[in-house]
């Protein structure tokens, strides 16, 4: 379960509604500023007994302000501070870019020609020594990264003491990511995969319309949603599912969180599968590839 850009009443009614449907997997980030509801939403079902904290998997992320060895712990106690638990299921290091040093604020600073002032000092295996120390400590059970690429995941499992758990990357029908998917197999790594379904609203806002069509409109989708008896987007997150790939829808419609979570007492025929994977469109259908970030791409660890 992915939310963001929800206020703090919708966002707690969406997750009663996602819960209730059985939901137990959040994955929220420092950057999204919504951990405090969240934690209060989780505290209210904890205290009631209708969940036990085993039954949950919680995911955060060390935001991009933060990426620093030495910052690292302070952000992970201040997001079990916010969602009021005392470990995490998984914390994920967001980006492997870093902004510069904020304090204690969360976002970044920008220079006088509106570029966001990055850090390029940042070094990987520091920061996962630093993400491990977490682990030791109890603060989280596993760790993993976030919009990594291949060359920067190596270089930390070739150094690493503990496992890299999980990458969590963009992934849709329009962008399959095969090869990065692949390495993590490989590796051992699950992959969870954002922005499953396109993401059309922020499509939209970034001006990619013309360029990522809206999947849920495709002809083939449609086709096979109609085999199914099935919504498009529930063969969209099938498609990811079927290939072992844990994904995080974003809703705050109810009737669409209940359907997309009905996916597991079926199955999608391997000629269906076969057709899903034709529509990948590669690079070209990257919808968060950081652009809307002036500046950034001169950072020596950006991944695209």
């Amino acid at each position: 379960m992915f939310i963001i850009q929800a206020s703090g009443e919708e966002l707690e009614a969406t997750l009663d509604t996602a819960l209730q449907a059985g939901y137990r997997h959040i994955d929220t980030a420092t950057v999204y500023e919504n951990e405090q509801i969240i934690g209060n939403c989780l505290k209210k079902w904890l205290d009631s007994g209708r969940i036990k904290r085993s039954d949950l998997f919680i995911v955060t992320k060390v935001p991009p302000s933060g990426n620093r060895p030495a910052d690292i712990e302070k952000w992970l106690k201040r997001s079990l501070s916010n969602l009021h638990l005392s470990y995490l299921d998984l914390y994920l290091v967001h980006t492997p870019f870093a902004y510069q040093n904020a304090g204690e604020e969360l976002f970044h600073p920008f220079n006088e020609k509106g570029e966001i002032m990055i850090d390029a000092d940042t070094d990987h295996l520091q920061i996962w020594t630093a993400m491990e120390n977490q682990v030791l400590e109890g603060r989280t059970k596993a760790i993993g990264l976030s919009n990594f690429n291949i060359v920067q995941i190596k270089r930390i499992l070739d150094n690493a003491k503990l496992p890299v758990s999980n990458l969590q990357i963009e992934l849709h029908v329009y962008f399959q990511q095969n090869e990065l998917v692949k390495f993590c197999q490989d590796n051992d790594i699950s992959v969870t995969a954002y922005s499953p379904l396109g993401s059309r609203g922020f499509v939209q806002k970034i001006g990619k319309g013309d360029v990522v069509p809206d999947s849920l409109k495709n002809v083939t989708v449609l086709e096979i949603a109609q085999k199914y008896d099935k919504t498009p987007a529930q063969i969209a997150l099938k498609h990811i599912i079927q290939k072992g790939i844990a994904t995080i829808p974003k809703s705050i419609n109810r009737l669409r969180i209940k359907q997309n979570i009905e996916l597991f007492d079926w199955e999608l025929e391997v000629e269906d599968v076969d057709k899903l994977n034709a529509l990948d469109m590669g690079e070209s259908a990257r919808v968060c590839d950081f652009s809307f970030f002036k500046g950034l791409s001169k950072h020596p660890e950006f991944p695209f």
